[in-house]
């Protein structure tokens, strides 16, 4: 059952930011707008979907050595923690740059140490964060980790231009490593979700010879901790890795590489499969999902989504992330009661049943249903309403049909949600005009601001700050809609203060109801994660974060 919102009658006075016009940069490539709309018909309820996270070793015998290949559905951005805002850049640094801290799929998700040794120290007024590190590792060129590695590390988060990482830290006054074997991290204010932070890329730590000798190119050859080490990327293909003998637990490492292909075509990747070509591939179609299952030889892991996928619309990004907001210089983007009107034109359920085959779910927030941060405010749902839409937009005295146009990445799957979503907006009164791009285009494309409206999605963290606070507070690393607001930023700052999980649930639903009045972010669906592999494979792992876990993975013998 889902529930409401009040309705758009009952919206907050806003305040909107203005200074300069937003002038969209003309592309080099003509790219073809889709017309076609894809109706969209209500379906039966979705099955109860059994979770699938991994496929042990247990008692196989793991073969030493070998070549894995996964197909990956995307190509990565930089491989670079500091500056990354991609999803399948984390496949691939997972198995090179080990974290501070991790999640336990055994457990929960529970947050466990991995270059830590146990969680944080915490000082009693919460402003003094003390992490104890291990003294058995060393950097894949042979420097050693230590706390300093890790100091230089975080300044390098908070400092770099263009780094993606520096309001997911909160706000630090001091970095100091305290002997070889622990760091102090001092707060101006509690930062409770420091920890968190640090079992994603923030708590990935680099060589300082390797900071030192590359700066800001060190994405072109990242040298971390891992049980792999980068060896080439063929722009487009592929990226290859391959075992690091100097990690501190490389008996537990049984491949000799790991090739990361790209292929973007679910229905390729699902043919390479079945070939052998590859031994695993990521985000398996819902298209195709059913068939591969019944399979012989094939294997498919399944788990529910702590992310999104979103319609993100330009309220105020006019000089690239992180800027102040510009006036756009639209009524989408000056009056939220057109983008409630966009929200109420959709139909959630009934979008991601006709498009996924009921693989995945309505979302309505960023704050995942089954954790423990949700609340009846974060769980409701815009009503859905075409008529009031219709009605919000003569109230607003603006054409109708209202035209938007909204880029969206250029794969089948993507492309047949974006025409169902054309469909189901046109009886609120829009008419929504489909650009595909390119995915690495349009993440540049949402940093610049070059957009009215964009479909993207966010893989999701554990605890509901990663999933808000950068993209919602003021100047956020992610903060690509532009959207400012005094209010949001109090809550979600005041949130971030409390330890108290039911504190902090009930703020982060009023987060929720002030995001829904406001719209910059309209949520839409939750993906599940469909991982498949070849069954003369074990170790692999999927992670409710969307990220595929390879490296303590290895080939195992069949029977005849």
């Amino acid at each position: 059952m889902q529930h409401q919102i009040k309705p758009p009658a009952i919206l907050r006075a806003s305040r909107r930011p203005g200074s300069s016009a937003l002038l969209l940069a003309a592309s080099a490539v003509a790219l073809a707008a889709l017309t076609a709309c894809q109706p969209i018909q209500p379906l039966a309820a979705a099955p109860e979907r059994e979770d699938v996270t991994s496929v042990p070793l247990g008692d196989s015998d793991p073969q030493e050595g070998g070549d894995l290949v996964m197909a990956l559905s995307a190509e990565p951005d930089r491989l670079d923690p500091t500056t990354s805002s991609s999803l399948y850049t984390r496949y691939v640094m997972q198995t090179m740059c080990q974290k501070l801290y991790d999640i336990d799929i055994d457990a929960d998700g529970e947050l466990v140490p991995q270059l830590a040794t146990e969680l944080p120290e915490i000082s009693d007024d919460g402003l003094t964060v003390t992490i104890p590190l291990r003294t058995d590792a060393v950097f894949a060129d042979g420097e050693p980790f230590d706390a300093e590695a890790v100091r230089t590390t975080l300044e390098r988060h908070l400092t770099l231009e263009g780094s993606a990482r520096k309001s997911e830290l909160g706000p630090i006054t001091d970095v100091r490593a305290v002997g070889p074997d622990r760091v102090q991290i001092s707060y101006g204010t509690p930062f409770a979700p420091l920890t968190a932070a640090f079992a994603d890329r923030a708590g990935m730590i680099l060589s300082p010879r390797a900071i030192e000798e590359t700066g800001a190119d060190l994405g072109a050859n990242p040298v971390c901790v891992g049980p792999f080490k980068f060896v080439e990327r063929v722009p487009q293909t592929s990226i290859s890795v391959e075992r690091d003998p100097l990690y501190y637990d490389a008996g537990n490492v049984h491949l000799d590489t790991i090739t990361y292909r790209i292929i973007t075509d679910a229905n390729i990747r699902a043919a390479n499969l079945r070939s052998g070509d590859v031994q695993v591939a990521d985000t398996i179609s819902p298209q195709d999902i059913d068939a591969l299952l019944q399979e012989n030889g094939i294997g498919v892991l399944q788990v529910g989504s702590l992310g999104y996928q979103a319609l993100t619309v330009n309220v105020g990004n006019t000089d690239g992330v992180g800027e102040p907001p510009g006036d756009v210089g639209t009524p989408l983007a000056e009056q939220r009661a057109l983008r409630m009107a966009l929200s109420m034109s959709i139909d959630r359920e009934a979008l991601v049943n006709t498009v996924f085959n009921s693989w995945f779910e309505p979302a309505c927030s960023p704050v995942p249903p089954s954790g423990p941060y949700a609340s009846d405010l974060s769980d409701a749902c815009p009503p859905y309403d075409p008529e009031g839409a219709r009605q919000l937009l003569e109230d607003a005295g603006v054409p109708t049909p209202y035209p938007i146009e909204m880029q969206v990445t250029n794969t089948p799957d993507t492309l047949r949600f974006a025409q169902a979503l054309q469909a189901a907006v046109a009886d609120g009164g829009f008419e929504l005009r489909v650009v595909p791009v390119e995915y690495s285009t349009l993440l540049d494309v949402q940093r610049r601001g070059d957009f009215e409206a964009l479909q993207l999605g966010w893989s999701g963290r554990i605890d509901p700050h990663g999933n808000m606070f950068n993209f919602l507070s003021t100047g956020g690393g992610n903060n690509y809609s532009g959207y400012s607001s005094p209010e949001m930023d109090d809550l979600l700052t005041g949130a971030a203060q409390i330890n108290d999980t039911d504190e902090r649930a009930a703020i982060y639903g009023e987060a929720v109801e002030l995001v829904q009045e406001d719209n910059p972010i309209i949520y839409l669906s939750r993906q599940r994660s469909l991982t498949a592999y070849s069954t003369d494979v074990a170790g692999v792992e999927t992670f409710a974060d969307g990220v595929v876990h390879l490296s303590n993975a290895a080939f195992i013998g069949t029977e005849d």
